[in-house]
């Protein structure tokens, strides 16, 4: 584990293979949210790899309080394939926040985990960056997580997104949806989509010979809409169901907006209408 103040000196970060984190407190309790986030954070990314086997499976038996985690933010999707391992980044994001909470419950606290944000926050609202844009999701909205998934980030996709950014209850429920809906961004067997077999890419990977998009051409704007539609469709029924508060999907400049309340400010880019 390697844990290091930023420049600002305010925001802490924490790096464990391939686990990275920024964190934030409020100056009054910063000392002991970041000492307890340390403590927390040795160790965990042993805990994962313990179970990783059963991680990268759908119906695993798991142990850790995050592997744990994980599994039921991806339950609600059964019988949908998804494996535990597409919420990891949010369920630790959402550890390491609880173990700063408990040091400063009416603090404002975030963890920010690749992309994926976990927050705590009492009064004013949360900003946070996304592909073409920005979020402020304020502080008596119910939404405490978010999530972007899509073709080029972290993880492979089973779709052609550019970006799919998710506000949920919680950081894990806002990584699985934003991996489900990012899937649903696409245009099967279409001839400018490239894929390849998950294992091929990494031969441990959870989606083993599914095929992942590596590459995508030209598409027509008939084709980008009808790809954005059909993720937008299935995030809406993710927002009738109440697992999403909100999301947006972008591919080629073009977006759809799903969920957006009037006390979410969506503020978009040029170009990314």
């Amino acid at each position: 584990m390697q844990a290091a103040l930023l420049p600002d000196g305010v925001r802490l970060h924490l790096q464990a293979g391939p686990i990275d984190l920024i964190l934030f407190a409020e100056a009054s309790r910063r000392e002991a949210c970041y000492r307890a986030a340390c403590k927390r954070f040795d160790g965990l990314l042993e805990e994962l790899v313990a179970e990783l086997p059963a991680l990268r499976r759908e119906g695993g038996r798991l142990k850790g309080p995050v592997a744990r985690r994980m599994a039921a933010a991806v339950a609600p999707f059964s019988p949908e394939f998804i494996t535990p391992m597409a919420a990891v980044a949010g369920s630790v994001a959402e550890e390491v926040l609880g173990t700063m909470a408990g040091q400063a419950p009416e603090a404002k606290l975030w963890v920010n985990n690749g992309g994926d944000l976990a927050w705590q926050i009492r009064a004013g609202e949360m900003r946070l960056a996304m592909a073409g844009g920005a979020l402020a999701v304020p502080a008596d909205a119910p939404w405490r997580g978010c999530a972007t998934s899509g073709r080029g980030g972290r993880s492979h996709s089973l779709g052609i997104a550019d970006a799919v950014t998710v506000l949920a209850k919680g950081a894990a429920q806002a990584d699985a949806a934003a991996t489900m809906i990012a899937n649903r961004v696409d245009l099967p067997g279409h001839p400018a989509v490239e894929r390849r077999p998950a294992e091929e890419l990494s031969p441990d990977s959870d989606l083993g010979t599914r095929p992942v998009t590596t590459g995508l051409g030209p598409l027509t704007g008939a084709e980008v809409a009808q790809a954005l539609d059909s993720g937008a469709a299935y995030a809406q029924k993710l927002l009738g169901r109440g697992l999403i508060g909100a999301a947006h999907l972008s591919l080629n400049g073009e977006s759809r907006q799903i969920g957006a309340s009037q006390d979410i400010t969506l503020e978009l880019e040029p170009g990314h209408g």
